[in-house]
Parts: structure tokens; C-alpha cells; sequence
């Protein structure tokens, strides 16, 4: 728990000890919202249900789902209703999965009692391939005595015969009302014939189709009241005239093919019908031997066998169409492959005698697939850095311990858990890569403008960003443009970018505009890693961090709790903060850490003695934190101002080196990670948990113009590694 989130647990203790109430507790006079009623229905439509809620007031429920052929499912497809529970940004109290199909037990019908509070369910069908059909359904907190369900009429209009019949074409007309000092109308819904779907009523329904016809109808309140069923009876008749021919009709079968013209799965027949005179009034079709059924969207087959889709269209004035028919045959699909590649790996190279690699070693990485579908990609990751597409055997030469990830993905996409292979290379006649830049994003970032071309390394061993040298001080941006012309056009002649790539990050390094008066990078490196730098920064409180020999520290390696590292040689304004982190915390676990910023001296604080204290409450904290449960405040937020949610800025990859830029304006925070904006905060003050201080500089609330920075360790389990702290005045 966050050091915030437990004062603020402790606080609410404290009243509950003293016999206060909290603010946020119900109001004593709130009477429950009378029971309700939500239904759902859906029919042959795959993208959307044919009707759903979306208003309901807070308290008890009835959920109605139906799925039957009474709303409209001729095909038998099943579909499914369910509330996420998963989704911070949704209620999460109500745990509903209903899968409803025409011939269950229930007749598709299917009801669940639930209770509802206040705010937005986020419900959607799960089926595959059925993405479109979600909503929301928002919740409000409803007084909970309105009982009285709104009245509804009708009125049918149009041309009538002596027999009272509509010439041509009837229209019906809905109104509805709510009593006076009720919760208001919210929706009218009408439906066709007797078994049809209820939809949304917004104008006038036109039924010009030939024939005897219903119309029912009702009205629904905010307080989810419904109106009794009504209905209108009418009859249509199509006007005098001397068409005598029938419609055209045609039909067309499509779906997945084998080359022998068999569906796999399933087949859709899709008919079409014209009338030149009268118009067309009916599509009807039979499947197999089966009775005729109007015709209103597509048909889909999905029983394996041979099949024939008979169909016919009569015209308004009742000429009836010759019967033809479309045969074909669907086939179950062959079975999917989901068992992923095999891997090897083989490391080659001269052997000392302590088993060390002299100078270089070779790892050849193999996999082979025997789900049938044939292996698509191999790929290889070396100390923990992005993965690479593995195109032939890697040769790594920089002394040290290595450790090379390994994995590969067949044709279907079932790719193989990652296996890894360690090794120690030590120094032999080949010198360390003369690379200008240490630099191991996964793509090719050039100031904040990411160009989407991999990093890959070339052929001089150095990465292309670390060839870029976008974080020196360029005297114009021509002649960084030139720098970079010069870098591409030698990468494009040894093939390691083609021409897309080459144009992709000549684009990105104009856009940065490096180079230019007041673009280029001009930062002083605060912390590599070394022990003179690491020197100049001060532990306060628990914890730890300590360097590792490799221009990186990493947290909690020798005493547990919560503390700061800090750079106590000077103060910053305007600045933007460069710097890397990975989280290496043990397990499947993430860490929790941030980035201190704009604090006040530490030591001596007659407000506040506990020195870590002093960052927390009265600088900013840039919080480094992805796991999906605990606190809500996850990378990017600025803790207790500005929350980010996964949802907003998507998990960063553990055990990867990610890039981190805090740019801060006057009161303005904007938060990059690998070079893309996840946050923007404008610091206005009275958000936090805790009051600015007596001497703080702002006068309307905010917190300091300037201070120190701070790295956060959290414990030994929230395992984190920095490196590379660069800042920037502006």
C-alpha cells in the first residue's frame, strides 16, 4: 500500500473511533429505488442485440435476457450477455455470463436478480467475432418512489378503402406521457407482429408492405416503470394496378471456401429480389425440406451435409415469383493447431578454462513445429532487452554475463514460452563496439518522434538509435539532418533498412526538430551509474539502492522499507527529466516506485522530520507501477493529483529498459514513456491528500515553482533499476 493509502485508511479509522461520520456515507432519508426490470433481447444479428436498456435507477433488478425465436433468431446462433467486472473504469459488483440459445432448456429465455449502484456497468457478447455488441448502461440514484408506470397511445393514419383497408402504404404514431411529478419519460419502443423485437420508437412507423398487420407499442419511465402492452390491428393493400409479372429474384451463397468449393463451418445465402411494377412485397425461403419463413436478413447454414436454400418473392400485387433454389455443402473445419514450436539452442565459440567465451560467442537458436501449421518467426532477446527477429546466428561480444531469451510462433499463432540460455563472454583481441549512444528501445526514437523502424543492431554492432546521436548538442538542425543522411544512407547500402525505413526515420528526425534554437537536447547527465556519480545522491529513510558496475542501480538489494535517493547538489525549476527504469521486481510481480520532483530540502524540516515525507508531501511523485491490482494510481500518474489507469496508458513490459521523460512548465506536467505522451497534468492545487506548505512560493494552492529529485524505493519485493538520469533547464 501506498504510504498515502495508508494514512488515509488510519484516518478513517480515527473517526469511526470518535463516533464521526464520513461524507461520503449514504444519506440516512435514502429510500431503496423500486425493483426493476431490464431486458435484453437479440436475435439473427451478429453485430448488435436487438434491444437493450440503457438508463436503470440504483437498487434491485431484474435481468431479462432472451435470445429466442420469439425475438427474431431463425439461425439458432447463440449469443451471450456480460457484465465486466475487470474494467476500473466500470462498476465491478455485479458478476453476470448469460449464454442464451433458442433451443436451451429455457427456450432462450433466461432471468438473473442483481443489485445496482450508482455509476456505468460496461456489458458486451462474447462470442467471437462479435465485438460490436456491448454498451453501457448507467446507473443513477434514483429517489426510488416513482411506481407509476407512464400511459401510451396510437393512432394509425393513411389512405383507406371502403373497407376500412390502408391503400398503399399505413403509418402509426406513438405518444406517451408520464404522470405529473414522476421520473420522467424515458423511451418509447415498438415491435411488428406478434413475435417481433421490441426497437426504438422515434418516428412514425410506414408499413407498406401488403397484408395483415400488428403494430404493438409501450412506453418506458426513468424510473424503469413500463407501460402496459398495447397494439393497433391494420390491414395494407396495394393500390389498383395491372402488374402482372412476377418479381426477378436471385440468390448468391458465400463463406470460407476448401478448393474443392465445400464452406468450412458455415455458409450464408443472400437473397435479392426487384419488381418493375408493383414493387416487391414478400421474400420468403426454406432450408432443405423445411416450411417457408420470411426472408429478412441473410441465411446462415451452419450443420455439416449437403444443403438446398429454396426461395420466392411476391409482388404488391400478388404475382408470386417461380421457386428456385441454391445448392452446397458445408464441412466441419479442419482441427486448429494450438500446440506451439519445439526450441533449441546451441553456444559456440573458444572456451577458457573457467567455460568463458574468448572474445565472442555464437548462439544458434532452432524450432521446429509438429502442430502441423509450420513455424512463422523466430525471435531472440539478449539481457532482457526487446525482442529481435532471429534471421541467423547472434554473435555477442561485449565482456560480461550474458543472458539470451529465445522464443518462436507458428502459422495458426501459438507462440512458445521463452527459454533462455546464460553464458560469460570476457575480453579477447575484438574491442568493445565504439558505440556514441547506449540506447536499447525497441523501436528507432529520434527526440520524442518515434519513426515504428525496429532497433535492430547492425552491422558496427551498435544499434541504429545508438548511431542516431539525437542527444547531443547540435549547432543547427541541418546539420543534424546531414548527421542523419549520412547514418541512413550507409545502413540502407549494408541492407540493414530498406527504403520505407530509411524514409520512415529521415521523417521522424525532421519532426524532432533537433538542433533548431531552443530543440536541441543540451542535458547533463546527474546519475551513470559510476561511483563518483552515485556519490553526490543521498538515501533518506528505508531502503536502498545500489549501483551494479553496468551504469545502472537497482533498488531494495540490502535493507527493506520505504525511502528516497536524492540529489541534494541543486534545485530545478522548468525542466525536463530524462531517465531509464526496469522493473525487476522477483516473480510475476510488479514493483511500485516514482520519480520524486520539486521538493524541498529534506533535512531539518520543522514540518515535517521524517526526510522521505518531505518529497511525499509537498513535492510530486511520477509514479512507476503496472500491476493490475492495488493501488489505482499506475505509471504516468501524478500520485494523488492525476490518476492513470491501465486502460489509458496500456502495462509496460517488465524486465524491459523503458524510457521516461517529465517535462515540467511552470505548473504544467507532461509524462512520455518510450516517447509517447501517457499523461498531461495542470497542477491547479487542492487535489492531493495533503495542504502545500506555509513557504511554499505558489499563493493560490499549488505546489512548489521548484525543488529536488528523488528516486523511490518502496521494499526489497519492489525490485527497480534506474540508469542514465539526464535533466534538462528550460
Amino acid at each position: 500500500m501506498h504510504p498515502r493509502r495508508a494514512l488515509t485508511v488510519l484516518l478513517a479509522a480515527l473517526l469511526m473511533v470518535l463516533g464521526l461520520q464520513s461524507t461520503s456515507q449514504a444519506r440516512p432519508d435514502a429510500v431503496p429505488a423500486a425493483a426493476q426490470t431490464l431486458t435484453w433481447t437479440a436475435g439473427d444479428d451478429i453485430t448488435r442485440y436487438t434491444s437493450v436498456p440503457t438508463t436503470a435507477v440504483a437498487g434491485t433488478a431484474t435481468i431479462v435476457f432472451e435470445n429466442s425465436k420469439a425475438t427474431g433468431n431463425t439461425t439458432g446462433m447463440p449469443h451471450t450477455l456480460t457484465f465486466v467486472s475487470s474494467d476500473p473504469e466500470f462498476n465491478d459488483d455485479v458478476e453476470l455470463n448469460i449464454l442464451a440459445n433458442p433451443n436451451d432448456d429455457m427456450g432462450g429465455r433466461h432471468t438473473a436478480e442483481v443489485t445496482l449502484t450508482p455509476g456505468r456497468y460496461f456489458y458486451h457478447c462474447t462470442i467471437p467475432g462479435h465485438g460490436q455488441m456491448q454498451g453501457i448502461l448507467v446507473v443513477t440514484e434514483g429517489s426510488g418512489q416513482d411506481t407509476t408506470a407512464p400511459s401510451a397511445a396510437a393512432q394509425v393514419t393513411g389512405t383507406q378503402n371502403a373497407q376500412g383497408q390502408y391503400v398503399g402504404s399505413a403509418s402509426v404514431a406513438v405518444t406517451a406521457t408520464d404522470e405529473a411529478g414522476g421520473s420522467g419519460l424515458d423511451r418509447i419502443e415498438y415491435a411488428t407482429g406478434d413475435a417481433g423485437a421490441w426497437q426504438p420508437y422515434t418516428a412514425p412507423v410506414v408499413v407498406d408492405q401488403v397484408g395483415s398487420h400488428k403494430v404493438r407499442y409501450r412506453a418506458v419511465d426513468k424510473a424503469g416503470n413500463v407501460s402496459t402492452e398495447r397494439s393497433v390491428d391494420f390491414t395494407v393493400v396495394a393500390p389498383p394496378s395491372d402488374d402482372t409479372a412476377p418479381p426477378d429474384t436471385s440468390a448468391t451463397v458465400s463463406g470460407e471456401q476448401n478448393p474443392d468449393g465445400t464452406y468450412i463451418d458455415m455458409a450464408t445465402v443472400t437473397v435479392s429480389a426487384s419488381d418493375t411494377g408493383s414493387g416487391v412485397n414478400t421474400i420468403e425461403y426454406a432450408v432443405n425440406g423445411g416450411s417457408w419463413q420470411p426472408y429478412t436478413m441473410p441465411v446462415m447454414v451452419h450443420q455439416v451435409g449437403s444443403h438446398s436454400v429454396r426461395y420466392r418473392a411476391t409482388d404488391k400485387a400478388g404475382n408470386v415469383a417461380a421457386e428456385k433454389s441454391v445448392r452446397f455443402t458445408v464441412v466441419a473445419a479442419a482441427p486448429q493447431d494450438t500446440i506451439p514450436p519445439v526450441t533449441g539452442v546451441t553456444v559456440d565459440g573458444t572456451r577458457n578454462s573457467d567455460g568463458a567465451y574468448v572474445g565472442n560467442a555464437r548462439v544458434t537458436v532452432s524450432a521446429t513445429d509438429q502442430g502441423g501449421s509450420g513455424v512463422a518467426g523466430v525471435e531472440y532477446s539478449i539481457d532482457a532487452g526487446p525482442y529481435l527477429a532471429y534471421t541467423a546466428a547472434v554473435v555477442v561480444d561485449r565482456a560480461g554475463t550474458h543472458t539470451l531469451a529465445y522464443r518462436a510462433t507458428d502459422k495458426a499463432g501459438n507462440t512458445s514460452a521463452a527459454r533462455t540460455v546464460t553464458f560469460t563472454v570476457v575480453a579477447g583481441q575484438v574491442p568493445a563496439p565504439n558505440c556514441a549512444e547506449f540506447d536499447e528501445r525497441l523501436t528507432v526514437i529520434v527526440g520524442r518522434v518515434d519513426s515504428g523502424v525496429p532497433n535492430r543492431i547492425t552491422n558496427s554492432r551498435c544499434r541504429i538509435n545508438e548511431l542516431i546521436e539525437d542527444e547531443k548538442e547540435w549547432t543547427s538542425h541541418a546539420l543534424f539532418l546531414k548527421h542523419v543522411k549520412t547514418v541512413l544512407d550507409k545502413l540502407f547500402r549494408e541492407g540493414v533498412v530498406d527504403e520505407r525505413e530509411y524514409d520512415a526515420i529521415d521523417a521522424a528526425a525532421r519532426e524532432s526538430g533537433i538542433g533548431r534554437p531552443g530543440q536541441t537536447e543540451g542535458y547533463r547527465t546527474i546519475l551513470d551509474g559510476s561511483a563518483a556519480s552515485f556519490a553526490k545522491w543521498q538515501q533518506v529513510g528505508g531502503g536502498s539502492f545500489a549501483p551494479n558496475g553496468d551504469g545502472s542501480i537497482t533498488s531494495g538489494t540490502t535493507r527493506d522499507g520505504l525511502g528516497m535517493l536524492w540529489f541534494p547538489e541543486r534545485k530545478y525549476g522548468d525542466f525536463s527529466l530524462k531517465l531509464q527504469w526496469r522493473d525487476d521486481a522477483p516473480g510475476t510481480g510488479n514493483a511500485n516506485s516514482g520519480v520524486f520532483v520539486r521538493f524541498p530540502w529534506v533535512h531539518d524540516n520543522p514540518e515535517e522530520p521524517r526526510p522521505e515525507w518531505a518529497a511525499i508531501k509537498y513535492g510530486h511523485e511520477v509514479q512507476v507501477f503496472d500491476r493490475p491490482d492495488g493501488d489505482l494510481y499506475k505509471t504516468g500518474s501524478i500520485y494523488g493529483f492525476d490518476r492513470v489507469g491501465l486502460a489509458g496508458a496500456g502495462v509496460t513490459q517488465k524486465g524491459t529498459w523503458n524510457d521516461y521523460e517529465i517535462r515540467v512548465v511552470d505548473q504544467h506536467y507532461s509524462v512520455y514513456r518510450n516517447g509517447v505522451l501517457i499523461n498531461e497534468f495542470d497542477n491547479l492545487g487542492g487535489q492531493d491528500f495533503y495542504p502545500a506548505r506555509s513557504d511554499d512560493p505558489g499563493t493560490d494552492g499549488r505546489r512548489f515553482s521548484s525543488g529536488y529529485i528523488g528516486l523511490q524505493v518502496h521494499s526489497t519485493t519492489d525490485v527497480i533499476s534506474y540508469r542514465d538520469v539526464r535533466i534538462k533547464e528550460l
